[in-house]
């Protein structure tokens, strides 16, 4: 982790910066990208080891078309990570083909709980399935699907985002036909009833976390992986019940489209596409952004997909919305989060 000087009163070129004391102190900062090459759509949690995890879609990393099945990389402090394997020894067999996309951690029922999509680019009838583990590096043992796209009524089911409140368990889920959400079983295994809606066709990547009285849902827009010119971004409403309506900041429905951007890229960033986040709480209580961006000097795998590596940033709420400071990656060197 990279160390800067908190600044003082007297800062000289000579000497460099003292605090008023007289002594100069030492700063924990991190700087995007926190790990590279790639974990894209990232997942994220504190497990009961003290360590953080962070989970993220089967990709090609080396010089061969052998893929990661879900790749884990943990971190003491969220600066600094290390791949420590995959999450599945197998790929699930309840579906003839497609990659694992998009995997949801949460500990849940005492156990690791692994929601994830099963699909292929262009996939007709994509599903979500579940997996669980002992422990947060796994292996994953595969429970097997929760429903396909057909089985649901629900077109390109992929993007799993589990929740619990009140002892009911829910799957929240979508991407660019509408976000839906449905009731779980108590063990997490299976669904519910029907399905209802969340949000409209331009989001997919779905979040919710609850603030005080208030449910913040976190969406992705645009492209997510035309290398440097993903137009991917996030966007966020707020609602006073789980199941909606959101609406964003200027009272627009989620269920029309609307939402107030908090994190996108412009032309003078070094990052395109940033999007598909999780949301992490510091030991501070301070809220962070994990999601993933690409880096556009750099942005494509040997095999031609996007190459998205790990990204942080915080976030401050201001009025009753959440807000990434300049509303894009940052660039430079950051306070990093309280983890101890």
């Amino acid at each position: 982790m990279k160390k800067v000087l908190l600044l003082g009163m007297i800062c000289t070129a000579l000497f460099g910066c003292s605090s008023e004391s007289g002594q100069s102190e030492m700063q924990e900062t991190y700087q995007n990208p926190v790990y590279e090459p790639v974990l894209a759509d990232p997942s994220i949690l504190k497990a009961e080891d003290g360590f953080y995890y962070a989970y993220g879609t089967e990709d090609a990393w080396g010089d061969d078309a052998e893929t990661k099945l879900v790749p884990i990389v943990r971190s003491k402090d969220l600066s600094e990570w290390e791949y420590i394997g995959e999450a599945f020894k197998d790929k699930p067999e309840w579906k003839g083909s497609g990659s694992i996309w998009a995997p949801d951690i949460h500990h849940y029922r005492d156990s690791y709980y692994l929601y994830y999509s099963l699909s292929v680019w262009g996939d007709n009838n994509p599903g979500i399935g579940v997996a669980v583990s002992d422990t947060p590096e796994g292996p994953f043992e595969d429970k097997g699907k929760l429903f396909t796209s057909e089985e649901i009524g629900v077109d390109n089911s992929i993007d799993p985002f589990f929740y619990s409140e009140d002892n009911q368990a829910y799957l929240v889920w979508g991407s660019f036909h509408g976000i839906y959400g449905v009731k779980l079983a108590e063990d997490g295994l299976s669904v519910q009833g029907e399905p209802f809606e969340i949000a409209g066709t331009d989001y997919e990547a779905p979040y919710i976390v609850k603030r005080d009285s208030q449910y913040y849902f976190f969406g992705s827009k645009g492209s997510c992986c035309e290398g440097e010119n993903s137009s991917y971004h996030v966007a966020v409403g707020r609602s006073d019940s789980f199941t909606g309506p959101y609406v964003d900041q200027e009272g627009k429905p989620l269920m029309e489209n609307g939402g107030t951007t908090i994190l996108a890229a412009d032309s003078e960033s070094k990052f395109a596409g940033p999007g598909h986040n999780a949301i992490l709480t510091d030991e501070a209580g301070k809220d962070w952004m994990v999601y993933h961006a690409i880096e556009k000097e750099d942005p494509l795998l040997w095999s031609g997909a996007s190459r998205r590596p790990l990204m942080i940033d915080p976030i401050s709420w201001e009025d009753g919305w959440p807000v990434v400071r300049d509303g894009r990656p940052s660039e430079e060197p950051q306070e990093a989060p309280v983890t101890e």
